[in-house]
């Protein structure tokens, strides 16, 4: 049975339940086509499914990829993703919100953080930054000395210095199903969700 599909992330909202208001994210569950299927009898070895997610047109399609979409009988999409140790579908059908998660479940998430461009020690780091007093000029929010004397004369890797910040993978797992809205295939989960309104996330049953 399938463990996982894809879903988009549209944003955050409150509901009440039980007298309690409750921090929600709103999240587009499918439904997903399964485009390919893996087992540990074929030539791959291992069970699988290939499941994809928002349409995208044909000028924007390959034709190597093109007939991937085709050999299922599915028009190409915009989003791939291989969830492993499912079985129970085969190629061109769907898999819908309902019929994987329920209300009270706990679920993991997974996608790639808010890009912050390219930023410095302060924001990506957390350094709390230079005195702005008592003679400081000119480097208040600077990280001080990256270097070292005569060992080993350089700067180690792994330094914690400015550079990209953000658009990393990122998993969070025990987060609650609070409500399934299956007719407009919305998921209702307690809490953040990592990642920007409309960006693709990955939902897998713990």
């Amino acid at each position: 049975m399938a463990n996982g599909m894809l879903g988009r992330k549209i944003g955050m909202t409150s509901v009440s339940v039980g007298g309690a208001s409750i921090p929600v994210t709103v999240i587009e569950a499918g439904p997903c086509d399964v485009v390919q299927v893996k087992s540990t009898d074929g030539p791959d070895k291992y069970d699988a499914l290939q499941m994809g997610f928002i349409p995208r047109k044909k000028t924007r399609v390959n034709k190597p990829t093109a007939g991937h979409f085709k050999k299922a009988n599915l028009k190409a999409t915009r989003n791939l993703r291989e969830f492993r140790d499912m079985t129970g579908k085969k190629a061109g059908q769907k898999v819908v919100v309902d019929e994987l998660f329920e209300a009270g479940e706990m679920i993991t998430v997974c996608g790639l953080s808010k890009g912050r461009g390219f930023t410095g020690v302060m924001k990506r780091h957390n350094f709390h930054g230079h005195k702005a007093t008592h003679g400081t000029h000119e480097s208040f929010r600077g990280p001080g000395s990256i270097g070292a004397c005569a060992w080993p004369s350089k700067v180690v890797k792994g330094k914690r210095m400015a550079g990209q910040h953000g658009v990393n993978r990122i998993t969070v797992k025990n987060l609650q199903v609070v409500e399934i809205i299956s007719d407009k295939n919305l998921l209702l989960i307690k809490g953040a969700v990592p990642g920007a309104r409309n960006s693709v996330v990955e939902l897998i049953k713990q």
